[in-house]
């Protein structure tokens, strides 16, 4: 496949009033949503609740993509239809986490490097075979300013493996997602934060054009630009937007198609109003999208609970959260939509 596949899996990636639904919690990850309701993180409940979510009716209106874990990709529904299946008859792209994990990374204390390029050609081979159209792969900034983190080390390693993955991933037709992460966890400012996204930023650009990366053949899904979780002021909506949009048009080229946000242990309404705020700035060059996990799962999980009779009441909550993002993206979400039709 060529780069034309690529640019055309992008921007379905990226459509308007669609985002992507990350559903690539690792088994451990998993298993803490999960008993968080009370609920044993079994292979079998771990495939009821990913069927719950990807077959909520309708689901397509408002998502293009669904990253999957490994054993995810490898599920079916109970009427066996493969996962990957399942999305594309829907019209929603199968997509899939490659890395291995953020390990620490030597030499620099408090800092982390993302593993999994070792194989990586092979594995992506078969996630094609499996039915992916696109990757995913988490690089994790640190902050704390007073250790003088992120360092510019820690930074380049890590723009670094997202740019030799990105390239392996397009060798062989898959579009990757790029996700460097600056954490919220912290007590740093706003000011700090979009200094250490605008220094990602810098670095990952210049690695991904060295590794002859298309831009126009990628999905970046960084951080906001927010205040620090335990910073004692907290930075306003319109604020974060401002902060948020102003790094990126300094920083993100014009052919990168779409920026599909995370929302980073984001309420799910503080990350839908900060997509709204953000796209009330318009118009920008890219699409302005999302790639919640939690902020958009997080009610769904709960009114689930684990129970069978109560699967339709996830995926009402699940379709209400994408509908609200889905109007988000498109500049038209209000508060008062939060409590749902009517």
């Amino acid at each position: 496949m060529g780069k034309q596949t690529l640019i055309d899996i992008a921007a379905a990636m990226v459509a308007p009033g669609r985002g992507i639904l990350a559903a690539d919690e690792s088994t451990s990850t998993i298993g803490k949503r999960l008993a968080s309701i009370n609920t044993e993180s079994s292979e079998a409940n771990r495939r009821a609740y990913r069927e719950l979510l990807f077959t909520a009716a309708g689901l397509e209106q408002y998502i293009s993509g669904v990253i999957l874990y490994d054993e995810t990709i490898r599920q079916a529904t109970t009427a066996a239809t493969p996962f990957a299946e399942l999305l594309a008859s829907k019209g929603i792209l199968p997509g899939i986490k490659v890395d291995t994990g953020a390990h620490e990374l030597a030499g620099f204390a408090g800092e982390t490097v993302t593993e999994g390029l070792d194989g990586l050609r092979e594995r992506l081979h078969e996630y094609v075979e499996l039915g992916a159209r696109f990757a995913k792969w988490r690089a994790v900034i640190h902050i704390d300013k007073a250790a003088g983190r992120p360092t510019a080390g820690a930074v380049e390693v890590n723009a670094h493996a997202l740019a030799r993955y990105a390239a392996l991933c397009q060798e062989v037709g898959i579009v990757p997602i790029v996700e460097p992460e600056v954490l919220m966890d912290g007590s740093h400012d706003l000011a700090t934060c979009e200094a250490a996204t605008a220094k990602t930023l810098t670095s990952l650009f210049a690695q991904l054009r060295a590794q002859r990366v298309a831009l126009e053949g990628i999905v970046l899904k960084p951080n906001m630009v927010v205040s620090g979780k335990t910073c004692p002021e907290q930075a306003s909506v319109d604020e974060v937007a401002q902060a948020t949009v102003r790094v990126f048009r300094r920083l993100v080229p014009v052919a990168v198609p779409g920026i599909a946000f995370l929302s980073g242990g984001q309420s799910p309404q503080m990350a839908t109003a900060h997509l709204q705020a953000m796209n009330d700035l318009g118009p920008l060059p890219w699409e302005m999208t999302f790639s919640y996990g939690r902020a958009l799962q997080e009610t769904a999980l709960a009114a689930w609970h684990g129970q069978p009779d109560r699967v339709a009441d996830g995926q009402q909550a699940l379709l209400l959260r994408a509908r609200l993002n889905s109007a988000a993206r498109s500049g038209t979400y209000g508060v008062a939509m939060e409590s749902g039709p009517g």
